[in-house]
C-alpha cells in the first residue's frame, strides 16, 4: 500500500474533508490520529472505520489554536504509533460577513484556528520529522485564499497566510527531506459550505468549468499522493482541486 508503515495526524478529521483524508490514508496503509474539538461521537466513528481496514487509530481532542494542546496531540501520536510521518492541517472555521460587519472576535477566531493552528501543529510535528529526516506536511488552504471572496475577508486572509507559510516552511525543511505543500479546494459540498446562501452557491457553480460541485472524496486522493514517495520531489506548491474554478 502507498502509505504502508506511515503514521499521520489529520486535524479536524471527524467530518467533511478531514474525514475523507483520514479514511483514504488508512486504506493506503497509514495509522491515523483523528483530531476533533467538539464532535467526539463522529471522531470515534471515523476511528472505527480506520480500524475496520486493519490500521491503528487514536482519537484526540485538541484545539489546535492552543500551542499546548497541539503539542500534546503530536506527543500522543508519537507515543501511540512510535513515529509521526505525515501532518495534514485541515482544521478550519468560518465566521463570514462583509468587512464593515466583521466583529473583532470573529476575525481573531478564524485566524487563530485556520492559520495559527496550522503553525502550532507544524512547530510541534516537525520535531520528530527532523529527527527522522523524513516528513510530509500538507496544508488545506482554499481557492478563496487566491481569488478572495466577498463576505470572507477573514477566511481568505487565513488561507492566503497558510499559502505563504507553506512556501516558507518548504524552504526551511527541504534539506531534511521534509516536503510542505498546500491543497486548495474549490467549492466542496460539506457542512461548512452548506450554510452559504443559495445565490452564492449558484454563482460559484456557474464559474466551475467542470459543471459540478466538488466532494471531500475529490480532495483526499491528492492529499494521499502528496503524503507518499511518489511526491518526493514536490514541495512548496499549491495544488488547486476546484474543477477549474480559479484557473
Amino acid at each position: 500500500m502507498y502509505l504502508s508503515g506511515r503514521a499521520a495526524i489529520v486535524t479536524g478529521s471527524s467530518r467533511g474533508i478531514g474525514r475523507s483524508i483520514a479514511l483514504a490514508m488508512a486504506r493506503e496503509g497509514a495509522d491515523v490520529l483523528v483530531n476533533y474539538t467538539g464532535r467526539e461521537a463522529e471522531a470515534n466513528l471515523v476511528a472505527d472505520e480506520i480500524k475496520a481496514v486493519g490500521r491503528r487509530a487514536v482519537v484526540f481532542r485538541a484545539d489546535v489554536s492552543r500551542p499546548d494542546e497541539a503539542g500534546r496531540m503530536v506527543a500522543a501520536a508519537v507515543e501511540s504509533f512510535g513515529r509521526l510521518d505525515i501532518l495534514v492541517n485541515n482544521a478550519g472555521i468560518t465566521r463570514d460577513n462583509l468587512i464593515p460587519r466583521i466583529r473583532e472576535e470573529d476575525w481573531d477566531a478564524v485566524l487563530s484556528v485556520n492559520l495559527k493552528g496550522a503553525f502550532n501543529c507544524i512547530k510541534a510535528a516537525v520535531r520528530p520529522m527532523l529527527k527522522a529526516r523524513w516528513g510530509r506536511i500538507i496544508n488545506i488552504t482554499s481557492v478563496v485564499g487566491i481569488t478572495g471572496n466577498p463576505g470572507q475577508a477573514n477566511y481568505a486572509a487565513s488561507k492566503a497566510g497558510l499559502i505563504g507559510m507553506t512556501k516558507s516552511a518548504a524552504r526551511e525543511f527541504g534539506s531534511r527531506n521534509i516536503t510542505v505543500n498546500a491543497v486548495a479546494p474549490g467549492f466542496i459540498v460539506t457542512e461548512m459550505t452548506g450554510g452559504l446562501p443559495e445565490e452564492t452557491k449558484s454563482r460559484m457553480l456557474s464559474e466551475i468549468p467542470l459543471g459540478r460541485l466538488g466532494t471531500p472524496d475529490d480532495i483526499a486522493p491528492v492529499v494521499v499522493f502528496l503524503a507518499g514517495e511518489a511526491a518526493a520531489y514536490i514541495t512548496g506548491q499549491v495544488i488547486m482541486v476546484d474543477g477549474g474554478m480559479a484557473m
